[in-house]
């Protein structure tokens, strides 16, 4: 029986993801989600061997995400998808003697979820086709659109949406993509049939989906790693001191007296940041600030939140809500509320639809009603992964 080499295409940059880095390196649930896609073909019984097309600026990425496999060395890939298939398939022809394979699946990096069946399928379906292509029958009704306005509804009988891996003889796709050269072609399915090779058509599988934005990402990483949501909760106090102005989540809010502490007292910021310590499971906002630290004396409370901030990321931590309560009689704060929201939306890198911050009072009772200080509380509730 011919050998089978899966490559893995790995050269692009994604940047449709949204993500600093280019998507195949993504972290999903611990591993790169080039990891994820390396598994379902390394150790499979149809496969003889990988090896991975590559961006070369990315090569620390790549050995991160390749740590464990036995794929040989990457392959730096071209300009374009196609020019970094042919890249790979030609590296191929350099193997030994006798090593060169038979068969090859050429597999986008961003498709993680290719089940093994379908891997066992195409390789099958190679016995008797020179090129093979796993798809799905379109169900939707298409139409086409100009300018944002629909012209037309698209019969949809016989058309198939293209999946990957593809499967094709060795030396028949590395001729096509020789041939191909210089055009600009969608997949290698299309670099087939514009060689005169007859394609055919399997069925793919529903859950062999591509990431490719960052909606599809956020997918991935609830469907490869178990994430759970937790709660925190967050309350502090600070008293009047002299001053003009008190800082609350971030905003300078014009007073008669400012808020007595080690950083700038923002009773607001402090909360939020001891709810997220609490979500996190992670102590409290004097453990990882003592109040006689004075590394941190006089600095704005926003260099304390960008450290909680920093521990969300690397626990990969999403935040579902924050709900902020500021408790005072002076000042007024209802006018600045607006504004809070936004700057701890900022600080927070989120949407202000999943901030709220809500002001009070105690109807003269208490401390706070006598105007000698300001309270706060908050709750987070964060999705992240399970310890």
């Amino acid at each position: 029986m011919p050998s089978t080499v899966a490559l893995i295409v790995a050269a692009g940059r994604g940047e449709r993801a949204g993500a600093d880095l280019p998507k195949q390196y993504a972290d999903i649930a611990g591993r790169p989600l080039l990891s994820w896609t390396l598994s379902a073909f390394h150790g499979h019984p149809a496969i003889d061997g990988v090896r991975v097309v590559i961006d070369p600026a990315w090569r620390d990425h790549y050995d991160r995400a390749a740590d464990g496999f036995d794929v040989g060395l990457p392959i730096d890939g071209g300009a374009s998808r196609q020019a970094s298939v042919a890249a790979g398939l030609e590296a191929l022809t350099d193997n030994a003697p006798g090593n060169v394979p038979g068969n090859v699946l050429i597999h986008d990096a961003a498709r993680p979820f290719v089940p093994a069946d379908l891997i066992q399928r195409v390789v099958d379906h190679l016995g008797t086709a020179q090129a093979v292509l796993p798809g799905l029958a379109v169900a939707d009704t298409l139409k086409r659109c100009e300018n944002g306005l629909v012209t037309a509804t698209q019969p949809r009988d016989g058309l198939w949406a293209a999946q990957t891996p593809q499967g094709f003889h060795f030396d028949a796709i590395l001729q096509a993509h020789r041939k191909a050269k210089g055009q600009a072609l969608t997949d290698d399915a299309a670099v087939a049939e514009a060689a005169g090779i007859t394609v055919h058509m399997i069925e793919g599988a529903v859950d062999n989906t591509k990431i490719t934005t960052p909606d599809d990402l956020e997918r991935a990483r609830s469907s490869l790693g178990q994430r759970e949501i937790r709660t925190g909760m967050g309350f502090d106090v600070h008293a009047f001191k002299d001053g003009d102005h008190v800082t609350l989540c971030g905003v300078e809010v014009p007073h008669s007296q400012g808020l007595a502490g080690n950083t700038d007292a923002d009773v607001g910021l402090h909360v939020l940041i001891d709810a997220i310590f609490g979500a996190l499971g992670t102590g409290d906002l004097g453990t990882h600030f003592p109040p006689g630290d004075t590394k941190w004396h006089g600095r704005p409370s926003s260099d304390l939140l960008a450290v909680a901030v920093a521990m969300m990321k690397e626990r990969d931590a999403r935040l579902i809500n924050a709900d902020i309560t500021l408790i005072c009689e002076r000042p007024r704060l209802a006018r600045h509320q607006p504004a809070m929201r936004e700057r701890v939306a900022e600080l927070l890198d989120a949407e202000p639809a999943r901030i709220n911050v809500k002001v009070t009072s105690t109807d003269g009772l208490g401390f706070a009603g006598r105007g000698e200080g300001i309270a706060g509380n908050a709750v987070v509730t964060l999705d992240l992964p399970v310890p």
